[in-house]
């Protein structure tokens, strides 16, 4: 099963809130033009275990290094035994099997590449995104619940409204300023991890790439910068390019969000699955394996009528509820609350949700 549209159309927040209420596995694909960068999150039963961007990779090598917990030549050695060897397990993985790292550190640092890529694309505010189910390979070393880091990105894109006014863009290159009077020039009372990106800034390079050559979050690069802004050290150029592509952008009528039924991922241990024709499509509706697959169909006492064409988000998640298909359902109202937040029925609904997750979580807790 597949899931996707424009960000315009359901915002990042409400995507990853949709996948951990309704329990998914699979990978999400979040593509910008605006930004030409994309990024890739996987999930497992709702909670998030792996995540990279093309635009900063945070390679758990790199990260490794600028931590300490590595040496340059054991990364290489680590590589080596990827490419000359044929090793296919991940580069962390190796370093750990060679003891150069423990257990905890390098989840520490899975943690840290993850949380870094969740962070930037919740920051964005257009763009493409797919969901398609699916298992991951391989056993994930750690998994991240999907409330917390929607809470912290908040609180990060709150952070990042405050100093937008200093640094409207990752694309903007900072440049030292030029300081008539000696005299006046500020005091500088720097960190070593400022200090370290103070020394990368050459009028070249924008914020992005000196992000990506420190091995530091976009977000920490940018924070540093804002502060050398503030006092005067440095000022940003923004290309004209850059304004050029979000007018573009912005010109673009948004495509309605549509959702694409594929062949439905088997759940674990489940011996059979609903057949397709036991619910009738409709339009943009999702069809996903669901916990009550192995109970009998409904009597025809209560089997409900059929599924009408037209009809709206609310009224289809309740005829997939009568149906006994949660997932749909959560899914259906989720859209439905995205566009109707004010409604007279958005709390009866919310609630509704908390009640299928308790549900669902009653049920995985037992098989």
């Amino acid at each position: 099963m597949a899931i996707e549209g424009p960000l315009r159309e359901l915002g990042i927040h409400d995507v990853f809130q949709l996948l951990d209420l309704s329990r998914k596995t699979g990978t999400l694909a979040v593509t910008s033009e605006l930004r030409d960068n994309e990024g890739t999150v996987h999930f497992q039963n709702g909670r998030v275990v792996a995540a990279k961007i093309k635009s900063n990779p945070h390679r758990i090598g790199d990260l490794l290094m600028r931590a300490g917990r590595v040496t340059a030549a054991q990364v290489a050695e680590a590589s080596a035994a990827q490419v000359e060897r044929g090793d296919r397990r991940r580069l962390g993985e190796i370093l750990l099997d060679m003891g150069a790292i423990t257990q905890k550190e390098l989840e520490r640092q899975i943690r840290i590449q993850i949380e870094a890529v969740v962070f930037e694309l919740l920051s964005w505010r257009e763009g493409f995104f797919r969901f398609e189910e699916g298992p991951m390979q391989g056993e994930p070393m750690v998994q991240i619940g999907t409330e917390a880091l929607l809470m912290e990105g908040a609180r990060r894109i709150d952070e990042w409204s405050r100093i937008s006014d200093r640094v409207p863009s990752l694309l903007a290159i900072p440049r030292l300023t030029s300081l008539q009077d000696d005299s006046h020039a500020p005091m500088l009372d720097l960190l070593p991890s400022e200090w370290e990106v103070l020394t990368m800034i050459d009028g070249a390079l924008d914020l992005r790439a000196i992000a990506a050559r420190l091995a530091r979050t976009e977000f920490d690069t940018a924070k540093v910068v804002y502060g050398l802004v503030s006092t005067g050290v440095v000022e940003l150029t923004v290309p004209a390019s850059v304004a050029e592509r979000v007018a573009a952008r912005a010109s673009t009528p948004a495509s309605p969000m549509r959702a694409v039924a594929d062949v439905p991922t088997p759940v674990i241990g489940a011996p059979t699955v609903t057949s397709p024709a036991a619910v009738p499509a409709a339009p943009g509706a999702l069809r996903a394996p669901t916990i009550t697959d192995d109970l009998p169909p409904l009597t025809a006492k209560h089997e409900p009528p059929p599924m009408a064409d037209g009809i709206d988000d609310l009224e289809r998640g309740f005829q997939y509820l009568l149906r006994g298909d949660f997932d749909s359902a959560v899914v259906s109202w989720a859209l439905w609350l995205h566009s109707h937040s004010n409604d007279a029925m958005a709390e009866k609904v919310r609630a509704g949700l908390e009640a299928a997750a308790r549900l669902r979580g009653l049920v995985e807790a037992r098989y």
